[in-house]
């Protein structure tokens, strides 16, 4: 499983109950920063497969959970543990980055 798509319905099991640590990708289809952030994403969920789980939520279909963790810019990645937030970050960010944050979860 690389890429797993979570919606408001189905946040807390896929996200908060998760047994490995979740990557939740908030992001929209009109949002261009978001398109580049993609392919990271894809990368780093190849190569963390078994270790991390890689979650998109679009904003606009799904306002209850972009307004419930207050979302306002996206890109906006929200790294999660044990059903809470350890890390988040705004914005494009490189494989380099996300790598590092990933060990540092994982390592906890």
């Amino acid at each position: 499983m690389a890429e797993v798509t979570v919606t408001d319905k189905d946040f807390d099991s896929q996200v908060l109950q998760a047994k490995l640590p979740v990557l939740v990708d908030f992001w929209a289809v009109w949002c261009s920063p978001c398109k580049m952030q993609n392919p990271i994403l894809e990368e780093v969920a190849k190569e963390m497969e078994g270790k991390v789980i890689i979650a998109k939520l679009n904003v606009d279909e799904n306002p209850e959970t972009a307004g419930k963790y207050g979302i306002m810019s996206i890109p906006t990645l929200l790294l999660f543990r044990a059903g809470k937030i350890v890390k988040q970050m705004i914005g494009v960010q490189s494989k380099e980055t996300l790598l590092n944050e990933f060990n540092k979860v994982i390592i906890q």
